[in-house]
């Protein structure tokens, strides 16, 4: 046994007996002392272990201090963005405690260290996919948006999991609201594929539990769309798509008149509409800061600040997407 397996041993015994501060302690001590002589994989070695150790016994709070220091430390030692790496943070990720407050702040300073020393721009995408994918497991919406929407081509599957879910809160003329929600962060993205994916798999799992619902299937050579007599933003999405497949700006210019008076009753999609109508078919808005992030912080994740309401269950309902009730539809 080495010398650092020793280490996180003797530490993980201590954790066993309920001595969470003095191990807690010790391992920093131990990790900065490596730190100081600039052995990084030692560092991170007692780190990894040390918090794994305190987090699977419950301590989220001194587990997640060495979280941030191994982060702090993968940094520090340039250590490289790959399957070792990314390892390590996710299982940590899991390991955390429910509705333990230092996950997010992990969850973010990953994200940034993946930014600063990868290859995206954004942040690396399986990071995203992962973190986004525990915080609907925990339905964390707006978290769960903020990463899925920058995550891996099997994220689109999980955001339209998480929106459906928050839509089965709400009442049923809704659903375009919600269904928007998985389709516009990626449209504004450039991820077309994964629109679609998301609008496909959320009017599936319409469709699938409100067999009551009328829909009405209309096939071309080229595509297949689902018309919902009920919901009309729905079909609007659809077509939507369609038109950027297209890349015709007279058909998008057509579906904003027709849809105008629904789109005016939402109340809260023009931003998002008038970036895809210049992303994708060169339609030009007055430029203002940068409009792309600021609308998709203030309209899909929640703002972003420590005032925006963050849905969580089963303790508290998430807040319902507001919109102008059409007459009554019976999808139960």
């Amino acid at each position: 046994m080495s010398k650092i397996e020793k280490t996180i041993a003797r530490q993980q015994e201590k954790i066993s007996e309920g001595q969470f501060y003095e191990a807690h302690q010790q391992l920093r001590v131990v990790a900065s002392r490596y730190v100081k002589q600039e052995n990084w994989s030692a560092a991170i070695d007692i780190l990894y272990g040390g918090a794994l150790a305190l987090l699977k016994a419950g301590q989220g709070g001194s587990g997640g201090d060495l979280c941030l220091y191994m982060v702090d430390v993968f940094g520090k030692g340039d250590v490289e963005i790959n399957a070792e790496s990314k390892g390590k943070l996710f299982a940590l990720l899991r390991a955390f405690p429910p509705e333990e407050p230092t996950k997010k702040r992990f969850v973010d300073e990953m994200i940034s260290w993946s930014i600063k020393y990868g290859d995206y721009e954004n942040g690396d995408p399986e990071l995203h996919h992962v973190a986004g994918t525990l915080y609907v497991e925990e339905f964390e919406p707006y978290e769960a948006e903020r990463h899925l929407a920058l995550g891996t081509k099997d994220s689109p599957e999980q955001l339209a999991r998480v929106e459906y879910e928050w839509y089965m809160q709400d009442d049923s003329h809704t659903a375009a609201l919600y269904a928007a929600r998985a389709v516009f962060p990626y449209l504004l993205t450039g991820n077309l594929r994964s629109a679609n994916t998301a609008l496909l798999l959320f009017n599936r799992r319409l469709t699938s539990s409100n067999e009551s619902l009328g829909v009405q299937e209309v096939s071309s050579t080229s595509s297949d769309i689902r018309v919902f007599p009920v919901l009309p933003l729905l079909n609007f999405l659809g077509l939507l798509l369609l038109a950027i497949q297209r890349g015709s700006a007279d058909l998008y210019r057509q579906l904003a008149k027709h849809y105008a008076p629904h789109i005016k009753e939402v109340g809260m999609w023009d931003d998002a509409l008038a970036q895809i109508g210049e992303l994708y078919f060169g339609i030009k808005i007055p430029r203002q800061g940068n409009p792309l992030f600021d609308m998709m912080g203030n309209m899909f994740f929640g703002g972003g600040g420590a005032a925006s309401p963050k849905p969580s269950t089963p303790k508290a309902k998430p807040k319902k997407v507001e919109a102008t009730a059409p007459p009554p539809v019976d999808l139960d």
